[in-house]
């Protein structure tokens, strides 16, 4: 079934090449050097400690709002936080549980991630932390952080005339 392009289709690319063996100057694990980001730092470990992790966000801004996304999948609401610190920093924390094991139970592999993690994001000047809203909806944590309305910096505008 070598041939078979449907087959193939179904298993993920996961690289290849001497980097799987010996590493790429490019990966991301030149700028991590802890392992921290990187999903190979757990691989293979069965203790919860390994687990601890950045959790990855996308940030957009819109008119009149900061959006924060972070994939969370296999997390409850309730082993979530959402902190804001020192007045601008929004702390995403939590853990994922390890799930009840049965006794008598044989693993052939354990590859979901679990444990702790971290994430911590400097919000800019115009961010109202007295206003931010989060829900957890489908593995996703959605945090809405409102921007402070617009001051001018100039009351009033004078014409002044050329002679």
């Amino acid at each position: 079934m070598r041939g078979d392009k449907r087959m193939t289709s179904l298993v993920p690319w996961r690289g290849g090449g001497l980097d799987h063996w010996i590493g790429s100057p490019f990966s991301s694990e030149l700028w991590d050097p802890l392992g921290f980001g990187s999903r190979d730092w757990r691989r293979g470990r069965d203790d919860d400690v390994s687990a601890v992790a950045l959790a990855s966000v996308d940030w957009r801004e819109i008119d009149n709002a900061h959006i924060i996304r972070a994939d969370l999948p296999g997390v409850r609401k309730e082993d979530v936080k959402v902190q804001v610190e020192d007045g601008n920093i929004l702390q995403i924390s939590g853990e994922k549980t390890k799930e009840k094991e049965e006794s008598g139970e044989r693993w052939q592999r354990i590859e979901r991630q679990r444990g702790s993690f971290l994430r911590r994001l400097r919000l800019p000047e115009n961010a109202n932390t007295e206003e931010i809203n989060c829900a957890l909806e489908n593995g996703v944590l959605t945090v809405t952080v409102p921007k402070k309305e617009a001051t001018s910096t100039r009351s009033d505008v004078k014409q002044i005339d050329i002679a």
